[in-house]
């Protein structure tokens, strides 16, 4: 803490103490002010501008200060100056008292909160952004809320000054008139409870849920607004339409289903959409038949003179597409159709907002009615507009999967998850790869540490891997396919046979009605915490509506889509993005949920971290797989989760353990308590809790212990 913070502290803590330990209060009491009223106001009478400047300052302190006594002072306004005057004066100083303690809470504490909860805070910042000033007014409306606890927790937030200052004169203007009114009449009050009666207190209450109906009214003329051109039909076909059929729309129908809607499905294309096809099953499966082949080179590892391993790359692609077809009647349309969901194979279109076109793969055209919409089309991968890469021809994380050759030469670009994982695993099925990467490091959303640790591990497969390269262009020069890239103002030509392009994927939003009906977009599609487009009844859910472009956070999002869809304006819930993990499926795997520690810091938000090196874990050993670290942040001195990296075997299976621990509140302590069992890798987990506990361990009391034990001894 700064010297000022505790100069100011000091004098605050200073003045507090004095004012209970002269028992100052004593003066702020209905006894006295009715006994003192004439003294008062004769002063008041013979200096009028001196005794309002007196009352003026010690009402602004009082206030500032949160002691109490405001509510005395306010009937004094009214007692001294009259309903109109003292309304004025109290107006003001009341408005000025509370600004004072929603400043000095911000300058005390502000940063100590960022610091300890820079996560929620965050989230309640951009809260208080959108829709603070309304919540601030609703609260001063309503008396039962303590104006001081008001105060100095809105100095925690974002909000700006000037916004806290007038709105909270206006917010507190119709109680300052009851109780400067009542002041008026200080002779008939016989307590401070008594001048707020039940009756009156529940209209303040009305007055308070007043600007939540005129928020809910608001809602409804924006909605009238949006609808404005649009016919609405009389009834509907269906309760739900769904576009696409990836997992945020598999979900999505399936929930819809469960609860006895009527529910439609459109996918133009294949059932299961990127992630059975063209994404996670198939690259799993790959990188499955990569790792067997990897252990065969590393048979020496195992006790074993030598093994090898003859196989086509053609068989081995053929298998991926085999565990494709394996997997398929997961996301099938015979299953579908048993659950309940209607399911068209064919290209949809949105033509209204309670409509959508339909044209079957055979060509014929229906116009579907429905209450509810939601988007779940997905993403694909993004094509940088580098010259000459139409010329050399190039894969994607799309296509990839038609090879049936292998690459002898092959350039990645791309050093987030899917180029690091195709990277790996081409390099392991005997292709010369090189990585090109225009950032300073791969896996760049990653803590540096683990960054390095991935890319010594490709080097030593034999893997080049070229960060701060930036692709140029793309030449053929004698028959031979070249990259040009830029690395710290030189020209690199990398020479190569293919390329896999795997910088990023971006939202399907074309194609299907968006700009037509006027649904908005920018890199997605773009709705609220609700998962609303700007027309409230068509939802997003998915790749489509990011904000990650994750299979599990895709059918997560669903949930929610689906339920709101069904069942607003009756109940409708805020999509929770908490807890949100992810792994990358690399050698050594890499799994995360929550803040890393360059996150952390660049939030500055206050953590302890708990490290257990992998290497020292005896299945790891024995496994041949001693490698990776479990990373762990914590709140200062405390055991709760802010977030966990783990690199090692197996960390996409190990990390699921903190995701609950984060989800459900539990800490390090009662995680280091469970019993795992011997010998396996998620022991790596409590020994993790063990690195905190053994760092906060109670030193004073353990030397009262020893000297405990020793007496015992004799």
């Amino acid at each position: 803490m700064s010297l000022r913070k505790i100069l100011l502290a000091a004098v605050l803590a200073a003045a507090v103490g004095l004012f209970f330990a002269f028992d100052l209060g004593r003066y702020f009491s209905l006894e006295t002010l009715k006994a003192q009223q004439a003294a008062i106001e004769a002063f008041r009478a013979e200096q009028p501008g001196l005794a309002v400047a007196i009352y003026f300052a010690v009402y602004v302190a009082v206030t500032a200060l949160s002691l109490p006594g405001a509510t005395l002072m306010t009937l004094a306004g009214g007692a001294v100056f009259g309903l109109w005057w003292g309304l004025l004066i109290v107006s003001f100083a009341s408005s000025i008292g509370a600004t004072l303690a929603f400043l000095v809470a911000r300058f005390l504490l502000r940063d100590w909160v960022a610091g300890r909860f820079g996560a929620r805070l965050a989230a309640i910042d951009a809260g208080i952004k959108r829709e603070g000033a309304f919540y601030l007014f609703t609260l001063r409306l309503v008396p039962v809320f303590p104006f001081f606890v008001i105060n100095l927790l809105l100095g925690l937030t974002a909000m700006k000054a000037r916004t806290f200052y007038w709105v909270s004169q206006l917010g507190m203007l119709a109680g300052t008139v009851v109780y400067v009114n009542a002041g008026t009449q200080l002779a008939k009050i016989d307590s401070l409870a008594g001048i707020v009666s039940p009756g009156l207190l529940a209209s303040f209450a009305l007055l308070g849920v007043f600007p939540l109906v005129a928020k809910k009214i608001v809602e409804l003329v924006r909605a009238k607004q949006v609808y404005a051109r649009w016919t609405r039909p009389r009834r509907f076909d269906r309760n739900l339409v769904v576009i696409g059929a990836g997992s945020a729309g598999l979900v999505t129908a399936y929930i819809a289903a469960a609860v006895k809607a009527k529910v439609t499905l459109v996918e133009k294309h294949a059932m299961g959409g990127d992630c059975l096809n063209t994404g996670c099953v198939p690259s799993k499966a790959l990188i499955r038949s990569a790792k067997f082949l990897s252990h065969v080179g590393r048979a020496n590892e195992f006790g074993c003179r030598a093994a090898t391993a003859d196989f086509s790359f053609a068989d081995v692609m053929e298998r991926v597409q085999r565990i494709v077809r394996d997997v398929a009647p997961h996301d099938s349309v015979e299953r579908y159709t048993g659950l309940g969901v209607e399911v068209i194979e064919g290209t949809a279109k949105i033509v209204s907002p309670w409509e959508v076109e339909v044209t079957r793969q055979g060509g014929a055209t229906e116009r579907l009615s429905t209450r509810s919409i939601v988007i779940a089309a997905g993403a694909r991968p993004f094509v940088p507009p580098i010259p000459g890469i139409e010329n050399v021809g190039y894969l994607t994380s799309d296509t990839v999967w038609n090879l049936r050759e292998l690459p002898r030469r092959l350039v990645v670009l791309g050093g987030g998850p899917i180029g690091c994982e195709l990277t790996q695993t081409f390099a392991r099925l005997g292709s010369q790869v090189t990585q090109v990467e225009m950032l300073p490091r791969i896996m760049i959303r990653e803590d540096e540490e683990v960054s390095e640790l991935v890319a010594r591990r490709f080097l030593a497969e034999g893997i080049a891997v070229l960060v701060n390269h930036k692709a140029k262009a793309f030449v053929v020069e004698g028959g031979e396919k070249i990259l040009i890239a830029e690395h710290e103002g030189r020209e690199v030509r990398v020479p190569f046979d293919a390329v896999l392009v795997a910088v990023g994927r971006v939202a399907n939003l074309k194609g299907y009605g968006l700009e037509e009906v006027g649904v908005v977009t920018s890199r997605t599609v773009e709705v609220n915490e609700f998962l609303q487009t700007n027309y409230p009844n068509i939802y997003a859910a998915g790749d489509v509506a990011g904000p990650y472009q994750f299979t599990h956070t895709a059918a997560h999002q669903a949930w929610y889509a689906a339920v709101n869809a069904l069942f607003d304006p009756f109940r409708k819930f805020k999509a929770d993005y908490r807890v949100i993990p992810w792994s990358t499926f690399v050698e050594p795997e890499v799994a995360r949920v929550g803040l890393n520690e360059q996150e952390a810091k660049e939030k500055g938000i206050a953590y302890e971290v708990s490290r257990y090196g992998i290497d020292d874990l005896d299945r790891a050993i024995a496994d041949g797989e001693a490698h990776g670290f479990v990373k762990v942040l914590t709140v200062p001195g405390k055991d709760r989760i802010l977030g966990v990296t783990l690199v090692g075997e197996h960390a996409g299976d190990l990390i699921a353990e903190y995701v609950l621990a984060m989800k459900q509140g539990i800490g390090l302590n009662k995680m280091l308590g469970t019993i795992h069992i011997y010998p396996t890798l998620a022991e790596a987990n409590k020994y993790a809790a063990g690195v905190w506990k053994k760092a906060h361990a109670p030193q004073q009391l353990l030397a009262w212990v020893e000297r405990f034990h020793a007496w015992r001894r004799g």
